[in-house]
């Protein structure tokens, strides 16, 4: 395929464009409980069965009067008793009565006003209201929450926190639910040992597994199956074929440059197809998308923060689609630089960074360390993804850059 960049590789909202359109929903549901829904996304939009609370409901603790009027200091009543949550008072009230009400209490037929307790004073039987009331009412409407047939959530929603609690509090208590995708990961390389072995000449402890699955399961996917194999091509294509059988997303890393050892690549285009390899971005030049007997293919780089970057950037909005999901991004804001960073231009960079706020109230980007693609260290703390572009040389300390956030939302 031809490349606007030619030999750089092919630019990153390109890339996941191209991947967007080539992806359907899977189209698999889950009939599951509130307790189980947390990140999961809806099949179908949720509706209100019921107006929600369902009764007019007393804002605060204070006394129900009837009528509507906003009285003034010195009007009395009689009080005749009492409403409390889950046990409201079963009579209407008449012209000169009041009753005493608890916050959540079903207000009676016949009262339009709740007076606050503080404004009141209180003798024997006798309410009288001492200080001047305001126009609010301090009533909750019965569809205050939500109207009959109401929508709750629309379809293709992921479920926060704080969809679930309204969710039960519309009364809800099953979902149905998007499947999430089956994902397979393939760990390549000669010079992998598991952690805790004792290293040999040239070896390195094997870490992008668990960066990975743990990265995914903070999104909200597990690895369904995953393999770490030598770089030796029988074993791979066999892993590779395994994968695309039982997995609905296949994800590697490593093997897909151009070095002598990097069989994934070929052996992806011998089972499928390459749709393209190499990204415009640092880090994560060397990524491949395509397909392997028809199932989704994804090429990470083999250095870990270039192979945690490029799952954000590309595999992530992939598997929201294939779940069928509305597809969210990592929100972006623009700071300043805290320190200056020396850089060479070339190629577009996400640099990780510290945020901080500074005296001002300016949200302020650090960078602190190395910014090499084989340096987890790198992504520890980081708050920020740092957009800084192709042709952009050293920066100096309050230089503005947009920034991807690295924080998910709590509700």
């Amino acid at each position: 395929m031809a490349e606007p960049y030619g030999r750089e590789g092919l630019p990153l909202e390109q890339a996941r464009t191209q991947i967007l359109e080539a992806l359907v929903p899977l189209g698999r549901t889950d009939t599951l409980p509130l307790s189980q829904a947390l990140g999961r996304t809806t099949a179908a939009a949720v509706l209100a069965t019921a107006a929600v609370p369902g009764f007019r409901a007393s804002i605060m603790d204070g006394y129900a009067i009837a009528g509507d009027a906003q009285p003034q200091p010195g009007a009395q009543w009689a009080l005749v008793g009492c409403s409390a949550a889950g046990a409201p008072y079963g009579a209407a009230l008449e012209p000169g009565q009041a009753v005493r009400i608890l916050t959540g209490a079903v207000v009676p037929q016949g009262s339009g006003r709740v007076l606050p307790q503080e404004l009141v004073a209180v003798a024997g039987t006798r309410l009288e209201l001492v200080q001047p009331c305001g126009a609010n009412p301090w009533i909750r409407q019965p569809t205050e929450e939500a109207e009959p047939g109401q929508q709750l959530v629309p379809a293709g929603q992921r479920l926060g926190v704080a969809d679930l609690g309204r969710l039960a509090g519309c009364g809800v208590q099953t979902l149905s639910l998007t499947r999430r995708p089956r994902l397979g990961l393939l760990i390549s390389g000669d010079e992998l040992l598991p952690p805790g072995q004792p290293r040999g000449p040239g070896q390195i402890w094997e870490s992008n597994a668990t960066l990975l699955t743990a990265l995914l399961g903070q999104l909200g996917y597990g690895v369904a199956d995953q393999r770490v194999v030598a770089d030796q091509p029988e074993p791979l294509r066999l892993a590779l074929r395994e994968l695309a059988e039982s997995c609905d997303v296949v994800v590697s890393t490593g093997g897909v440059s151009a070095g002598d050892s990097d069989w994934i690549r070929p052996l992806v285009a011998e089972l499928g197809e390459v749709c393209f390899w190499k990204l415009f971005l640092k880090p994560g030049r060397p990524f491949a998308w395509g397909q392997v007997a028809g199932t989704p293919f994804f090429g990470l780089p083999g250095n870990p923060v270039a192979a945690a970057i490029t799952a954000l950037q590309l595999l992530w909005p992939a598997l929201q689609r294939l779940e069928g999901a509305e597809i969210q991004l990592l929100p972006r804001l623009k700071v300043r630089l805290d320190t200056p960073l020396k850089r060479g231009s070339g190629r577009p960079e996400l640099a990780r960074a510290r945020m901080q706020v500074g005296p001002d109230g300016a949200v302020l980007a650090r960078v602190e360390g190395s910014q090499a693609s084989a340096r987890i260290g790198s992504l520890q703390g980081a708050d920020l993804l740092l957009e800084i572009p192709a042709d952009q040389g050293d920066l100096e300390t309050g230089a503005e850059l947009w920034a991807q956030l690295l924080r998910l939302p709590l509700f």
